[in-house]
């Protein structure tokens, strides 16, 4: 196995390579997909430039409470970690310039406006392409840039029309949408997938290219068995609640004084092991539980039996003793899950400096080009000065360095 060089005595051993070391990104995405994608590319080592509005900059900064110290939304802290801060109006000339610029100078540039809207400064994707043809140029929209150009793009209007919360919520209950903006999240790792695709086509050809992705793509993607439930039979699924269309038991089943457990039986040997352990063998040879297809078919009968048994203790008590044998566990609070997390020893959450609201630590892991250690995001046009002067001055110029 290779060995990292060594270094002389005092001297600072060499810094590990990032995986998008030397790749400029100009961010030029507003709320939640586009900056996600684009922070996520500075945890892959990408030197990520955010654009702004002067005075306002990104809509969520003032998406609060909760804020931060400083007074900027937490939601923003949340997608906009790693990068600097470049406030821009691009209604001004001067400002359209250097944007154009930065264009020119970037690798991947990402935007989320509505398609054509750029076309006027200059900054569309045949324009930048024509510009830099080695650019890629991402561009995220609610609808896609066809039929559904005129459409704004809201996470939470796509969560109704394209079905998500037709298929969330209780049986007979409100259409509900999940507890996060999930539409915008799965669009962000679609939009990252596809920059790094872009990223190594170039690398064999030198040619960039214009990236598409769209909320409602995105969400239809992710519908996987609901989706492909309808179109083998014709009909629309509906809400379960926590159970599941195809398994069982598969869903939350109540324990002492009706506390939630999270049971995951995903075949039949894993069932026979849940009834061992809890000391009811004999479900597993009844003719209504023997097979997942019995036992989704009698799944009332399952849990009445089933909860019976975990009535005797706690759903912590439970995750202990049944663990082994089937996956299950308690349903945390989201401060539960990170201190898990810690348990674990994953470190779920990394500092950016005094006074800042901590990061959560990128999923990513990798072996020989691991992801950077985060910077907080930036202030309004925290980094514009030294931008604007390098935006101004000869292309060759190397970026300047980062505080």
């Amino acid at each position: 196995m290779p060995q990292p060089p060594a270094t002389a005595a005092g001297q600072e051993p060499p810094a590990t390579p990032k995986a998008l070391e030397g790749v400029l990104v100009a961010d030029f995405s507003r709320v939640l997909a586009g900056p996600l994608a684009a922070a996520t590319l500075a945890d892959l080592g990408a030197d990520v430039v955010k654009v702004e509005r002067p005075g306002a900059g990104d809509d969520t900064r003032s998406w609060g409470p909760p804020f931060a110290p400083d007074g900027t939304a937490a939601y923003f802290d949340a997608a906009n970690r790693s990068k600097r801060g470049l406030a821009l109006d691009l209604a001004d000339p001067d400002d359209a310039a250097a944007a154009r610029e930065l264009a020119r100078r970037a690798d991947v540039l990402i935007e989320n406006f509505r398609p054509g809207a750029l076309a006027r400064y200059g900054l569309d994707p045949a324009a930048t392409l024509a510009a830099h043809p080695g650019l890629v140029h991402c561009s995220i929209t609610g609808f896609s840039s066809g039929g559904g150009a005129r459409l704004p793009g809201y996470d939470f209007v796509v969560q109704a029309v394209g079905g998500l919360m037709s298929v969330t919520g209780e049986p007979g209950g409100p259409p509900l949408k999940a507890g996060v903006a999930l539409v915008d999240v799965l669009t962000a790792k679609d939009a990252t997938t596809a920059v790094l695709a872009a990223l190594r086509h170039r690398d064999r050809t030198g040619r960039g290219q214009h990236v598409e992705v769209n909320l409602l793509s995105s969400l239809l993607g992710s519908l996987v068995n609901q989706a492909y439930g309808h179109l083998a039979t014709g009909r629309a699924p509906g809400p379960m609640g926590n159970r599941h269309p195809s398994i069982a038991p598969y869903e939350t089943l109540a324990c002492r004084d009706g506390q939630p457990l999270a049971v995951a039986v995903g075949n039949d040997r894993q069932f026979r092991a849940l009834a061992h352990a809890l000391g009811a063998p004999a479900l597993a040879d009844d003719e209504r539980f023997a097979r997942n297809q019995d036992r989704v078919r009698h799944r009332a009968e399952l849990v009445k039996e089933l909860e019976g048994l975990l009535a005797a203790e706690t759903p912590h008590t439970w995750t202990e003793r049944l663990t082994a044998a089937v996956p299950c566990g308690p349903v945390n609070t989201v401060g539960e899950a990170l201190e898990l997390a810690g348990r674990l020893g994953l470190d779920p959450v990394v500092p950016v400096g005094a006074g800042r609201v901590p990061q959560v630590r990128s999923p990513l892991r990798l072996s020989a080009t691991p992801v950077a250690a985060p910077c907080a995001p930036p202030a309004l046009d925290e980094h514009g000065e030294p931008l604007r002067a390098w935006l101004s001055g000869p292309p060759e110029a190397p970026l300047p360095p980062l505080a």
